[in-house]
């Protein structure tokens, strides 16, 4: 069954999201080389840390393919938002933000952003449940992109297939601490374009150690 089927409307979608399902109609082959795969990775920053009351300030996100990062493809967007941005702003530092975008055009943005790319971030189930809630309304519950969580993949290459997360030090997989221990500059962090560019390099490295290790396809990858 399409993912076109799985998500079809009882009554007409929005242009843009009829377009972006049927984008999303075929699965990847499963032995398409991980070199062939394109990459979407993201990063969002937000009002707090809990998703049915809080909201996205700022969306950034970078392309990667043929397992090089498309530095001419790096965005930032900033939907407006009912939220007050509250403690997240001593982070983040987002106040006063002048050039924010309606939700609808946000959506659309990043919608016609993603395609059929396969989703890359850190903690990224946070990130989506976010845009989620921004999906809701115009008739999406969810993004149909494949997903990747670089926290989940860097424990997978370190500890083996069958890690058990409750055994290991989840405070050696934060951001930061992956970023030190791949020699990655942390420039620019807490700003959701900086961070998705860090989280793209870091996702660099792990496919270097993926492939090391003998993951090779999008199979063998996306488990």
């Amino acid at each position: 069954m399409s993912w076109w089927e799985f998500w079809k409307p009882k009554t007409e979608r929005l242009d843009f999201i009829r377009d972006f399902l049927e984008v999303n109609q075929d699965p990847i082959p499963s032995i398409r080389t991980i070199s062939q795969l394109k990459f979407t990775v993201l990063d969002t920053e937000t009002t707090g840390l809990e998703p049915a009351k809080d909201s996205i300030l700022s969306f950034g996100a970078v392309k990667i393919s043929d397992l090089k990062i498309q530095i001419s493809t790096a965005v930032e967007w900033y939907p407006k938002s009912a939220h007050s941005i509250g403690k997240a702003a001593q982070i983040h530092g987002l106040v006063g933000i002048s050039n924010q975008i309606s939700i609808e055009e946000f959506i659309k943005k990043v919608l016609s952003y993603l395609g059929n790319s396969i989703i890359v971030g850190h903690h990224i189930g946070f990130d989506l449940e976010m845009i989620g809630k921004l999906l809701k309304p115009f008739g999406l519950e969810q993004l149909p992109n494949p997903m990747i969580d670089t926290l989940d993949l860097a424990i997978r290459l370190e500890h083996g297939p069958r890690a058990d997360q409750r055994r290991i030090s989840m405070g050696a997989y934060s951001l930061d601490e992956l970023c030190k221990r791949y020699g990655i500059d942390r420039d620019d962090r807490h700003t959701a374009g900086g961070d998705a560019f860090l989280t793209a390099q870091l996702f660099i490295r792990l496919l270097k150690l993926a492939e090391k290790k003998g993951i090779r396809t999008y199979k063998e990858l996306i488990r």
